[in-house]
């Protein structure tokens, strides 16, 4: 059994790093392919925060329920076991470019009854120490940039197999300190969001003679309103958020369980247009609309490949950009005796629209009730400041426990 693990795992890596060697000729195809990255306020609200996401390519809407489903999908918390879980993750940040950025997350739930969760979390994120400067380069003192969002999040079993969720958040995020940029009073910027997720999980399946479990997930995340920093300037879209994913995990006899998880992800905010010398759209949409229109005008609003030649859009193109912006992240995560996990994945966006590409490794050990983890992000693409990125996550099961089915692949 376990070098049949070890060939598995091997031919994840083995086909991770030919998949990446077909897409490494970046100059080549950046001659032929427009960069067209989508920006938005607050991008700390798609980092993933935990352990356990992190190490599985940063996939997590269908994967079996734990604590930190208040980010990935909220209906997860119908489908817990414990009755009151706690976790805390912490991650420095882009240690590449910078040493005093870090990533803080705690989140928790509480079981109302056998149809009911509610749960909770706080995201805090460091910038780190910048030091301000007039026009003229007089220091104008110290700051240090900081980002956070509560959560409040609710799950109800609507079946025996399918739940819904929903998540109220506040966002507030302080950049300048209310300091004067280019003669504007600046000010933090804050946001109200919404997330809405669904979640269903079938635990009776067969494969192959083995126990399996199927699950399926979505959530549409941080629907809500614009954020600006100060008086003058236009509001910016938050980063709302389409999820679909997927899971299987399979008992392979009493002792060890694998789960294989993707996820899909698209943002919901208008991408940049072409523009002319003069500020006239050449190709592509106005993006300056209202958050309802930018969610529904997301998916088709690429410019696709302008040729100022012709004054035209090349056929076929604004769907391809539209696919482009579409984020792939799975892996897989293995179990023993419900007390060790390993876990591997892998992470594309296509280089127009952020090029973040990259293998994730972690593992898990659980004790009574105490779990912890830790991932690691491998970069496959040159300087990318996410290389090496460490994540850290506690788990702490309090109260009872009902039965432990849905949750032998389950850690923070």
């Amino acid at each position: 059994m376990f070098k049949s693990l070890v060939q598995t795992f091997i031919l994840a890596l083995v086909f991770s790093i030919a998949a990446q060697a077909q897409l490494n000729n970046q100059s080549e195809r950046a001659a032929q392919v427009q960069l067209n990255t989508i920006t938005t306020a607050v991008p700390f609200l798609s980092i993933a925060p935990d352990s356990r996401a992190g190490a599985m390519g940063d996939a997590g809407v269908a994967t079996s329920p734990d604590v930190s489903a208040v980010h990935w999908n909220a209906a997860k918390l119908a489908f817990v076991e414990e009755e009151i879980e706690l976790s805390v993750s912490y991650s420095p940040w882009l240690r590449q470019l910078v040493n005093d950025m870090s990533l803080g997350y705690l989140s928790g739930y509480k079981k109302l009854n056998k149809t009911q969760t509610i749960g909770g979390s706080l995201r805090y994120f460091s910038l780190g120490k910048i030091s301000f400067t007039d026009e003229s380069g007089a220091p104008q003192g110290d700051f240090t940039p900081a980002e956070l969002a509560v959560d409040v999040a609710f799950a109800q079993k609507l079946s025996e197999r399918f739940s819904g969720g929903i998540v109220a958040r506040f966002v507030n995020s302080n950049l300048t300190g209310r300091t004067n940029v280019l003669g504007a009073d600046s000010r933090p910027g804050r946001s109200f969001a919404v997330d809405v997720n669904g979640f269903y999980t079938n635990d009776d399946l067969k494969i192959s003679g083995l126990d399996a479990t199927l699950n399926l997930g979505f959530n549409i995340s941080n629907i809500g309103a614009k954020m600006r920093y100060t008086n003058t300037d236009r509001r910016d879209f938050i980063p709302t958020n389409l999820r679909l994913g997927s899971a299987l995990i399979l008992a392979l006899d009493e002792y060890n369980d694998l789960g294989f998880t993707v996820d899909f992800n698209k943002l919901l905010v208008p991408t940049p247009p072409i523009y002319d010398n003069d500020g006239n759209i050449l190709a592509g949409e106005n993006p300056d609309v209202g958050v309802a229109t930018g969610i529904v005008q997301s998916f088709t609003d690429a410019p696709g490949q302008y040729n100022p030649e012709t004054g035209s859009v090349d056929a076929g193109s604004v769907f391809r950009e539209e696919l482009r912006e579409i984020n792939i992240g799975g892996g897989f995560e293995y179990w023993y005796d419900k007390q060790f996990a390993f876990r591997t994945g892998y992470f594309y966006e296509h280089f127009s629209k952020g090029n973040r590409q990259f293998i994730t490794l972690g593992a898990g050990l659980r004790y009574q009730v105490l779990t912890i983890d830790m991932s690691y992000l491998i970069s496959t693409t040159q300087q990318n400041p996410l290389a090496n990125t460490l994540r850290f996550s506690l788990k702490f099961a309090l109260g009872g426990k009902g039965s432990s089915k849905s949750s032998d692949t389950d850690a923070e």
